[in-house]
């Protein structure tokens, strides 16, 4: 496969992990993440990737006024950005290991429809779909997406006319994404990000990555990305296999051993990564032509 040659920088914002205790750099109220998102745009990143937290304690959220604050807050500076908004929320279940009927503290768990009303408000360019559960980390945490959750998210999702990312985070997950494509639950061109390195996902090994690359549809459009210090080796690891890119505090504190970055620095890190191996950085536009977009107000 050649390598890209016009490459899409995601900016992963803020996640859900508990990052805010870990660095000051992570975005918290939806004044910091909207301001986090614009900066990252500044530096070349034509998406930005969105989650929202708890303005007072930092903790994850699903709150959609704290959506619709971030994006009309985004949108009111003019910045031209691909909105992408997690649909993720709402698949963690920390049981006790005996009494597995017990869900300890950390549990948040409803079913797929419930998990996108954000999405129905605000009608982003792109929302997340995680295609499979997994044992998420060590401990008893369990991130839970069923078949049947995920073909009903994926119906309201092409119902709504939003993009849908597919978050692969291992091999079988992106064996049942080809079968909701099979049963027209997914409408071309298919977006897929390989997620690398969660444990106890996909380890961030290039082998694994170009076994994957090797199962998408053809046609897919498909980006990768590998936490922690694997995030900018992995820039290029996705640019040469032919993908694109996403970096972020989300999946990364460090421009290096000691010296927290912010989201701006990841984003011109990989921008400087991408043109250095020959490669150029796509625009707002150019990423809405790649992945199907039609500009939004």
């Amino acid at each position: 496969m050649p390598m890209t040659e016009n490459v899409i920088i995601t900016c992963a914002l803020t996640g859900a992990g508990d990052t805010v205790r870990k660095s000051p750099h992570v975005p918290v109220t939806p004044e910091q993440i909207a301001r986090n998102a614009v900066e990252a745009a500044a530096a070349g990143a034509a998406v930005v990737h969105i989650h929202v937290r708890d303005p007072e304690t930092g903790d994850p959220s699903r709150d959609p006024k704290l959506y619709r604050e971030v994006v009309e807050r985004i949108k009111e500076t003019g910045t031209d950005v691909v909105i992408n908004l997690t649909a993720g929320m709402g698949g963690d279940l920390v049981i006790d290991p005996d009494d597995p009927l017990t869900h300890l503290p950390g549990t948040d768990l409803v079913g797929g429809l419930e998990r996108l009303p954000h999405v129905e408000d605000l009608l982003p360019d792109i929302c997340t779909l995680d295609c499979g559960s997994l044992n998420f980390g060590d401990g008893s945490n369990l991130y839970v997406s069923t078949p049947d959750m995920l073909r009903a998210g994926a119906r309201r999702i092409q119902e709504l006319g939003v993009r849908p990312e597919l978050e692969i985070f291992d091999t079988g997950q992106l064996w049942f994404a080809k079968q909701l494509l099979a049963e027209g639950l997914l409408d071309a061109p298919t977006v897929f990000q390989l997620c690398m390195g969660i444990p106890w996902g996909a380890p961030a090994d290039p082998g694994v990555l170009q076994s994957m690359v090797n199962m998408l549809p053809d046609g897919a459009r498909w980006a990768s990305f590998a936490l922690g210090r694997m995030q900018m080796p992995w820039v290029a690891q996705s640019i040469l296999l032919g993908g694109h890119v996403r970096v972020g505090l989300e999946d990364n504190l460090y421009l290096g051993k000691g010296n927290k970055a912010t989201n701006a620095q990841l984003v011109e890190r990989a921008v400087t990564l991408t043109e250095s191996i020959g490669a150029r950085v796509a625009t707002p536009d150019e990423a809405r032509a790649t992945l199907g977009l039609k500009k939004r107000k």
